[in-house]
């Protein structure tokens, strides 16, 4: 079957509010509720909602075309001009879609007894704010390593990522989930399915 992710927008004073032993059962037990093909869920019920998922088109909520992102990446930064090499690194490096190779293993920090350790992701919304800002300068840059994806990153039908629409589609999924949790003042996790 796979891995798969399940991405949500969070408000994080209220999650905060949560006993750090249950945040997680609670997080599963609300995305359990959404049901949505692509786009967000928003639930509905008394009050402001305190959470959403976000459904990635295409992806059948699988982590696969996630990670391919961040492996044509590679394949294709160095072609790209400097300011979008610049923020689509520190974009999926923060997403936690491609490894910096500049960070040493042994200096990323661990957090093994949280409950954070168990999620695929886990960013708060001063994390969040700072993502929203790489992608602000991305997103308008995007398109312009059409070319070279064609040329040294396309995988064939076979394969994820298999063109440039589809690469450019789910950064773009990324950049409305944060965009969206950075105008709401929230945090992002994944939820590991």
């Amino acid at each position: 079957m796979g891995l798969g992710i399940t991405v949500m927008a969070v408000d994080w004073t209220r999650l905060e509010a949560i006993p750090a032993g249950e945040r997680l059962d609670r997080l599963y037990e609300e995305s359990d509720a959404a049901a949505v093909d692509a786009g967000w869920f928003w639930p509905t019920s008394r009050g402001e909602p305190w959470w959403g998922v976000h459904e990635f088109r295409g992806t059948l909520g699988s982590y696969k075309p996630h990670f391919w992102a961040g492996e044509v990446w590679d394949d294709v930064r160095e072609h790209a001009v400097p300011e979008l090499r610049d923020a689509l690194d520190g974009f999926l490096v923060g997403l936690g879609i491609r490894w910096d190779p500049e960070e040493e293993e042994e200096d990323a920090p661990h957090d093994s007894g949280s409950w954070r350790s168990e999620l695929l992701l886990c960013r708060t919304s001063a994390e969040v704010s700072a993502l929203a800002r790489l992608w602000a300068r991305a997103e308008p840059l995007v398109d312009g390593v059409r070319e070279p994806f064609d040329a040294h990153a396309a995988r064939g039908p076979e394969k994820w990522m298999s063109d440039h629409a589809e690469f450019a589609s789910l950064l773009r999924g990324w950049g409305e989930v944060v965009v969206e949790a950075d105008r709401r003042g929230w945090g992002v996790v994944g939820l590991r399915c």
